[in-house]
């Protein structure tokens, strides 16, 4: 959720966190692969908080896209464009 943007900048802000983080602790940098699958179940994850709580009466109130058919497809193509990405190389930082 902290990398956005270009593969670039995204190389470039994990640069930075894992800077910060190894002020603390080591990190196994084998654990870089797992970004984007932790990300597409992230977002999966999300799907499914709201499809639980859909017959609460707050819930289709502010989330009003949810039961829409372009959430879905937008969600849809999100997944797809996981796929491409875990079929990338992994993050590495300089």
């Amino acid at each position: 959720m902290l990398l956005s943007g270009e593969r670039r900048d995204m190389v470039r802000q994990l640069s930075d966190l894992l800077a910060g983080y190894e002020d603390f602790a080591e990190f196994d940098t084998r654990e870089l692969h797992l970004i984007e699958a932790l990300r597409t179940l992230r977002l999966i994850h999300y799907a499914a908080w709201l499809a639980r709580r859909w017959d609460d009466p707050a819930f289709p109130v502010a989330f009003p896209w949810f039961n829409t058919q372009r959430y879905w497809q937008d969600r849809i193509l999100e997944l797809r464009e996981q796929v491409a990405l875990m079929d990338e190389a992994p993050l590495w930082t300089n």
